[in-house]
């Protein structure tokens, strides 16, 4: 064994972005949506929905994203005490929402519009599932209600220039699919809603979702009556939501994207270095060579490449794929990569 110290020059550090698909399995497109009904019954049923892309029971059942329903004035969700009126989880999600994206917690959901929203529908895609960033353009998300269905995708492929709310970047929901475009034209009530790419988030607009089919929406019906959120045990917001993205046809298309940073690092052996073998099994009783072709010609395999701190400990091992013979007339390049 021998130790060769790695100078500035020996290494480099680089990034790169890397694309995938979203969902489990390697899935680009999500078209097969299950839920819990332990989740949906229970304490956090009344703020989210957890969307499976198996049945829950299956060993392999894994989150895929939520869904939570959000309401200025608190309709759409039981009240937490019947003594308070309007003090709901559907107040909370958007309070919530309110204060993430426009850190603001007077201000409303405008969604291209003046008179702002108090409604608003959240997909919110699971963290190990997006990994760092949605890959703009490569939303679809199929939207169904009654006989009426939409697609829309980020409007990323057509924006000039980058949009941030409050220092986060968003990009408007359209009309279109995977990234293509069909009509940047908004509703009577505003978009369809934005895409918040770093956060993992789809925010939807009710408002325009529930226009006729003739406006751009889907007739879709909501509960934001006051009166039904004092019986409602759990969200029914939450379920329609559900129901409009798996009785659709196209369901939910997405890449997840990451930057992989990676440090090169280039392991010289010169044509003078790494030719003597440091296996003692070549030297006998005596303290002499057995092979003594190996005192003129001596031949040696490279097999492994350590990294070590100035401590002398080992930090990280990296295996070639096959032995790499080296003796005086050769020199070596070894490049290892240490992605974090």
């Amino acid at each position: 064994m021998s130790y060769v110290a790695l100078t500035q020059d020996d290494q480099v550090v680089s990034s790169d972005i890397v694309v995938s698909a979203a969902w489990s399995n390697n899935q680009y497109t999500l078209s097969s949506f299950f839920t819990s009904s332990t989740q949906e019954s229970s304490t956090t049923g009344k703020f989210y929905l957890d969307v499976y892309q198996t049945s829950s029971a299956s060993a392999d059942a894994s989150v895929q994203f939520s869904i939570a329903w959000g309401d200025l004035n608190g309709s759409g969700s039981s009240y937490f005490n019947s003594a308070v009126p309007n003090i709901t989880p559907s107040k909370d999600i958007y309070g919530q929402y309110r204060a993430l994206i426009l850190g603001d917690e007077n201000s409303k959901f405008m969604f291209n519009t003046t008179s702002g929203s108090n409604q608003i529908a959240v997909i919110s895609v699971a963290r190990d599932k997006y990994k760092q960033a949605f890959n703009p353009g490569s939303l679809t998300l199929t939207l169904k209600s009654g006989s009426n269905q939409i697609s829309l995708t980020d409007n990323s492929q057509v924006q000039t220039s980058a949009t941030f709310i409050n220092s986060v970047q968003y990009y408007t929901l359209v009309s279109g699919a995977a990234g293509v475009v069909f009509s940047t034209n908004d509703t009577p009530s505003g978009s369809y809603g934005y895409v918040f790419p770093d956060l993992g988030t789809i925010l939807l607009n009710p408002n325009a979702l529930s226009l006729t089919s003739s406006l751009g929406g889907l007739d879709a019906i909501f509960d934001t009556s006051t009166a039904a959120a004092s019986t409602t045990p759990n969200s029914p917001n939450n379920r329609q939501i559900f129901q409009m993205i798996s009785g659709s046809t196209g369901g939910i298309s997405l890449q997840a994207s990451e930057v992989i940073s990676s440090n090169y690092l280039f392991c010289r052996a010169r044509n003078s270095e790494n030719n003597y073998t440091a296996n003692p099994t070549i030297i006998d009783t005596n303290g002499n060579l057995i092979y003594n072709q190996l005192i003129y010609s001596p031949v040696t395999y490279i097999t492994t490449v350590g990294l070590y701190n100035d401590n002398n400990e080992l930090l990280a091992v990296a295996k070639l794929s096959k032995p790499l013979q080296k003796d005086f007339t050769k020199e070596a390049l070894v490049r290892v990569k240490l992605s974090y």
